[in-house]
């Protein structure tokens, strides 16, 4: 690891390619290739290593989860290491677990692998998140994150194309590929460790939790995202697999469309929620939720085919890569020395419906699948009511409607 330390202030005299700015768009095409990875194969390897259905699909990602309940862990690591060392450190373990995934297929190994991996991509997206929310100037940070989740986006679809193009024609097993793509992250951490200086915030984070009354709208909303990610991480891509059969080369060209799409428009999410406002991009998000939802249920109430299905797995991923206005809002209302535990906390609570619906609603697609995509369109409501409450122009002493021209104290 590098031992030099330089303030963000004199990041300029670096050449382009050390900035803060370009580690976080390196650190953000390094987690995808194995998250990706591990996402487009997990099904199929799941059901045809495993045997898994429903129930053991459910339980997977609620242990895939614990991870991220216990990110407010994160602040204790913090108390002994830089925020840029963790997120280094985390995506090393994110690779190396993907590295050997496909040498335990059981259902037991394929748990343990599932947790350490989940708690490398944890921990890195906590730290991660915080840097970007400390590197990146306000003004900016609409334009800077979409182009960030358009760069994770294009390691993503780079993954997917590679998947898409050689599983067929060289044969390839999930052994290999999950080494490749654990040992591609582990290579650009190694890149990363010993090429970037220390960087030195302009403000010194709190090494102690951080919960503030005034930030009860991001926690809310933070609670509703999780619960509502669950519902496509879980179950979207599984309904691909269990109910149309789709192969690793289709279920990955699937995922490979999706990526491609939002590598071309995230830029331009970018500028409409610089130009809209949090509060329009999030209720815009979140109608667009609740119909893709209700429409999931349709495949199931009038027999839609797989062409329906594919175009609602794509709209639905879409609509998800609009979650980064989340974080421009709680930018806006923060205080910048509460980046860092706040990041923490808001994992912590964006996993608490995390851990327990994935497993319960195991049981319940068992039953009627149709019933967990109805129960997701409610979910995506009761979040669109949240965001009405957002102010259009979010500031501290502003967070809310309800404080708008009440400035509050800091706690």
């Amino acid at each position: 690891m590098s031992r030099t330390t330089m303030p963000l202030t004199q990041a300029h005299t670096l050449p382009r390619w050390r900035r803060p700015e370009s580690l976080l768009f390196l650190m953000a095409a390094a987690q995808p290739i194995s998250f990706a990875t591990w996402t487009a194969l997990l099904n199929n390897f799941v059901i045809e290593m495993a045997g898994f259905t429903g129930k053991e699909i459910g339980w997977l990602h609620t242990v895939r989860e614990v991870p991220g309940l216990l990110a407010v862990g994160a602040i204790l690591v913090l108390l002994v290491l830089r925020e840029q060392v963790l997120a280094l450190v985390a995506l090393a373990l994110l690779g190396a677990a993907t590295a050997v995934t496909a040498w335990f297929p059981s259902y037991t190994g394929i748990l343990v692998m599932t947790l350490l991996s989940s708690i490398g991509f944890h921990y890195f997206e906590t730290a991660n998140q915080s840097l970007q929310l400390q590197w990146i100037e306000k003004g900016d940070a609409p334009r800077v994150l979409g182009r960030i989740v358009a760069a994770g986006a294009g390691a993503s679809l780079a993954a997917y194309g590679a998947i898409v193009l050689l599983w067929d024609r060289l044969g390839l097993d999930y052994n290999t590929v999950y080494l490749a793509a654990g040992g591609l992250t582990l290579l650009i951490v190694l890149f990363a460790t010993f090429a970037y200086p220390q960087f030195e915030g302009h403000h010194v984070q709190h090494k102690h939790m951080v919960l503030r009354r005034r930030y009860w709208l991001y926690y809310a909303l933070q609670l509703m995202a999780g619960a509502r990610r669950q519902i496509f991480v879980v179950f979207a891509g599984f309904m691909m697999v269990e109910r149309f059969g789709m192969k690793v080369s289709e279920m990955t060209l699937l995922l490979l469309a999706n990526y491609l799409i939002n590598m071309l428009v995230a830029p331009s999410m970018g500028r409409a929620l610089g130009k809209y406002g949090e509060r329009n991009v999030m209720g815009f998000e979140y109608i667009g939720l609740t119909l893709v939802f209700l429409a999931y249920g349709g495949i199931y109430w009038f027999g839609w085919g797989i062409v329906i299905a594919g175009g609602l797995y794509i709209l639905d991923q879409l609509f998800f890569a609009l979650s980064f206005s989340l974080k421009t809002y709680f930018q806006k209302i923060a205080d910048p020395k509460d980046m860092a535990p706040t990041s923490a906390v808001a994992f912590t609570i964006n996993h608490i419906a995390a851990v327990f619906l994935p497993a319960s609603l195991g049981y319940l697609w068992a039953k009627s699948p149709d019933y967990v995509f109805l129960l997701g369109a409610g979910m995506a409501l009761v979040a669109f009511a949240l965001i009405c409450l957002i102010p259009r122009h979010p500031a501290p002493g502003h967070e809310t409607v309800f404080s708008r021209g009440l400035p509050q104290a800091a706690e």
